[in-house]
């Protein structure tokens, strides 16, 4: 009798192609366990070969002659596209395929729904009958972070200069400027939009976005002057105005402050976790309450967050001008659909709700994964004597695929001047490195 393997709590599969059986599971009682009832684990290793995809469909994407958009085939033809010598390769993620010979280009109608979001974007496109493209990109949201560091690296090479006069005419903004965080979400959005018309014949795009009001939001009864007049209307300084909410007690330790004792200013969210200077999310505390605070890694109950509803706010409007033919869509909308499909709540759900999908097919969603592309060129020098400026950009770079010995791998990075690559916490030399996939700002690992 084969000896099985290491008993767990999964069924063994009796339906599984490789199966070699011509008798039911009744019938074979002389090979099963003297215990009943004991689920053990497959001992037939070909046996998960083929998982249930639920009726995902997989598609190649494919380009003209003149790189125009044309529908997406399936492997099969594409394979025997590119074997006959007709099509080359384009790229690898997503797969897309250009034709080398002249079509008709005869395309349908593509309708793109986007369900926009603060840390996640969900896209879909469908067709009458088929989902097209569908998926996530999740953004990293690290910009504010890296401005700090560069703002310690400036302060730093400024202090060392001799005094100069500030300079204040080259700190105008423009009219449509945005913070550098709610830019880079926005722009990465109009991003995910080109590159999916740039892939596929799209004839209209739908967002979903919804008017939001913060100051009703937290004040149902807010109305003409009070939204002009904002929580420390009134108070000298923040200091002043936590002591009055609080009726001069500490948040910590509920006691009263005693005349002349210092008083600490705390962040209930730090500012490293997103938390802002908003009066909300400031408490007032005793210094040793501050000390034990955060000598006991204590935590103080901080206030909802929102900066999604705020963003949406902001940006909404540069949809309308940056996207033509623009439609949209609410919230509440996309509820009632997807509960009418019974679809779960998952961005890409969202988006083919809201890009007009029903009973189309659907496709396998795409995780992507926003890429930061360059790092700080400013490093120390290795000996520790003085920066060293790195001035180009490196062919290879973190989570691109390379092909060594024909297998395909993912880099981690590159050291020594970019002659040597990391794979697998190996050092390769990248001349034994066969070709290279660069993913650019997307990446799917």
């Amino acid at each position: 009798m084969q000896q099985l393997a290491k008993r767990t709590k999964t069924n063994t599969p009796t339906d599984a192609p490789q199966v070699r059986s011509n008798c039911g599971l009744p019938l074979n009682k002389v090979e099963t366990l003297s215990v009943a009832n004991l689920k053990t684990s497959a001992n037939n290793l070909d046996v998960d070969l083929h998982p249930h995809t639920g009726g995902l469909i997989a598609v190649v994407y494919v380009l003209s002659v003149e790189g125009l958009p044309l529908m997406p085939c399936s492997k099969a033809k594409a394979r025997k596209l590119l074997k006959a010598q007709k099509a080359n390769v384009v790229t690898c993620f997503p797969f897309t395929i250009q034709l080398n010979f002249v079509c008709e280009n005869k395309v349908q109608d593509v309708d793109m729904g986007i369900d926009s979001g603060y840390q996640n974007i969900g896209f879909s496109c469908v067709s009458t009958d088929k989902e097209l493209a569908s998926g996530t990109v999740r953004m990293d949201g690290k910009t504010s972070e890296r401005l700090m560091e560069r703002r310690i690296y400036r302060r730093g090479r400024r202090n060392k200069l001799w005094y100069r006069k500030p300079r204040f005419l080259n700190r105008k903004k423009k009219e449509d400027w945005l913070p550098p965080s709610i830019q880079r979400r926005y722009d990465t959005h109009l991003k995910i939009i080109r590159q999916l018309k740039r892939l596929l014949p799209i004839s209209s795009v739908t967002i979903e976005v919804a008017n939001f009001d913060i100051a009703k939001i937290e004040n149902p009864e807010i109305s003409g002057t009070d939204y002009q007049q904002g929580d420390m209307y009134g108070y000298q300084n923040m200091r002043s105005y936590l002591m009055a909410r609080e009726r001069g007690c500490c948040q910590l330790c509920h006691k009263q402050f005693s005349k002349g004792q210092p008083s600490h200013i705390h962040h209930c969210l730090e500012r490293s976790k997103g938390g802002s200077n908003r009066p909300k999310n400031l408490a007032i505390l005793h210094k040793k309450c501050h000390d034990r605070l955060h000598k006991m890694k204590l935590k103080l109950a901080a206030p909802k967050s929102y900066k999604p509803n705020t963003y949406m706010a902001i940006i909404q409007k540069k949809f309308w001008a940056d996207i033509p033919d623009l439609k949209v869509s609410y919230g509440y909308i996309t509820f009632i659909n997807r509960i009418a499909l019974d679809l779960e709540k998952t961005h890409f759900n969202d988006a083919f709700v809201i890009a007009g999908g029903t009973t189309q097919q659907r496709i396998k969603p795409l995780e992507i994964i926003q890429k930061h592309k360059n790092n700080r060129v400013l490093q120390l020098n290795r000996k520790g004597y003085a920066p060293s400026i790195r001035r180009q950009r490196y062919a290879i770079q973190p989570k691109d695929l390379v092909w060594l010995n024909g297998e395909k791998m993912v880099a981690t990075g590159v050291h020594c001047n970019g002659r040597r690559v990391m794979i697998e916490n190996k050092s390769i030399p990248v001349k034994k490195i066969d070709k290279t996939f660069h993913f650019g700002t997307f990446s799917n690992n």
